[in-house]
């Protein structure tokens, strides 16, 4: 299992500025990486309860050029910044190895811009020099993966997959969609991992749906086709609302967590590959619990 909305629970419910939705600037002082440790707090125990491995993504979903340089970083703030998230996840896979199944330490990275309004497209080559800033950093620390996450239109994943791959980092490539099951850019998901996969020799290592609800894909999904079977990772929202909505919303939709468990357990048949579960926007460790169960004894 993975963690659920990290973003969301350090604003709405732990009531934490985070300028941009940007969770690496907590890392900053003490007070707010202690914040990010306490978060992941309940995941580990939910891990431990459950009897399953733990994904830990660092908080640098955020950190990468354009979002550090709004933020008002420096490349070299930056680069310190991607450094201390990851560091920040190994100190706590240190102190919770006893007697927990392995805890795997990702990178997390993001879209260059909104993950939900795709306006400035990148081609592959300019996703791949732009992205791989960051990954290059991630590299040099112990993260043993690349995850990039609310990924909104294909030649960005292409880009990102290129990256990892010269560098030398697993990538996992998480594409997030609209109530209708296309991604933000308006392509069908199934061509989106079709197309990733052609152009670059299959690079990513599996492939995640993330930021919607499960009624939002439910019905692309096609039994028995291979493309659905590299999808290996489930990290839904909470709220079955649209992005526009959720963008719009001022009080934070957590919807149902025995719910989103439900809605697990009727995908799982559907999704046969996928051994990662987790949550995005609105979700906390309740939610998480109950999805892990869903799938472990679904």
């Amino acid at each position: 299992m993975t963690d659920g909305g990290m973003e969301t629970t350090l604003i709405f419910r732990d009531g934490l500025e985070l300028p941009s939705f940007a969770a690496f600037d907590l890392l900053k002082d003490t007070t707010g990486t202690d914040a990010i440790r306490r978060y992941f707090e309940p995941y580990i125990a939910t891990a431990r309860e459950c009897g399953v491995g733990l994904i830990l993504d660092s908080p640098t979903w955020r950190a990468n050029p354009d979002w550090g340089k709004k933020l008002g970083y420096t490349a070299a703030e930056l680069d310190q910044a991607n450094r201390k998230g990851v560091a920040l996840i190994e100190e706590i896979r240190s102190a919770n190895d006893a007697g927990l199944a392995p805890i795997v330490l990702s990178g997390c990275v993001g879209p260059r811009g909104d993950g939900y309004r795709p306006t400035e497209m990148m081609t592959a080559a300019d996703a791949e020099r732009y992205h791989a800033v960051q990954i290059a950093t991630l590299s040099e620390t112990s993260a043993d993966m690349v995850t990039a996450l609310t990924i909104p239109y294909v030649e960005e994943a292409i880009g990102i997959a290129r990256a990892s791959r010269r560098i030398g980092m697993p990538v996992v490539v998480s594409f997030t969609v609209e109530t209708d099951g296309r991604l933000p850019s308006g392509q069908r998901l199934k061509d989106a991992i079709a197309q990733v996969d052609a152009d670059t020799d299959g690079t990513p290592s599996y492939f995640m749906i993330n930021c919607a609800h499960p009624t939002h894909f439910a019905a692309v999904l096609e039994d028995g086709e291979p493309w659905v079977d590299r999808i290996r990772g489930l990290r839904a929202n909470a709220s079955s609302k649209s992005h526009a909505e959720l963008d719009e919303a001022t009080e934070l939709d957590a919807g149902d967590p025995a719910d989103l468990g439900a809605q697990y357990r009727t995908l799982r048949p559907r999704l046969r590959n996928v051994n990662v579960v987790g949550g995005c926007c609105g979700t906390d460790e309740r939610h998480v619990a109950e999805v892990c169960k869903a799938w472990r004894d679904g």
